[in-house]
């Protein structure tokens, strides 16, 4: 099947960064959509970032502070977070929409990855 592992999460000052890395390993053929969704505290999970073969797509809460990129021959997303503020916190999750080498086209998450933003 397929794993998704994510790393870089934790605490961090407003106003600092943290990078966030997916890498995705498995039965993958070919990887359609990376991304990350994040979920606050009493909030439904929403969209961060994500990006396809066209360009990047961005909340309007992070636009301007977060970039994500795409390594495709190590099948990785990174998420680099810029000017934090408290209203980031949340558990960060990663997916991937892909093609299985013997399957069908499918959808993966990631187990989350905590970031605090204190004020």
């Amino acid at each position: 099947q397929v794993q998704l592992v994510e790393s870089g999460g934790g605490l961090e000052q407003s106003g600092g960064s943290l990078r966030l890395s997916c890498v995705a390993s498995g039965s993958i053929f070919a990887i359609l959509a990376m991304g990350w969704y994040r979920q606050a505290p009493g909030e439904q999970r929403e969209l961060v970032a994500s990006v396809t073969v066209g360009r990047p797509t961005y909340a309007d809460a992070v636009k301007g502070r977060f970039t994500i990129s795409r390594d495709n021959a190590k099948n990785t997303v990174n998420l680099q977070m810029n000017s934090l503020q408290p209203d980031d916190t949340g558990l960060y999750y990663c997916y991937v929409d892909l093609l299985e080498r013997l399957g069908v086209r499918g959808q993966y998450w990631g187990q989350g990855t905590q970031v605090t933003v204190s004020s």
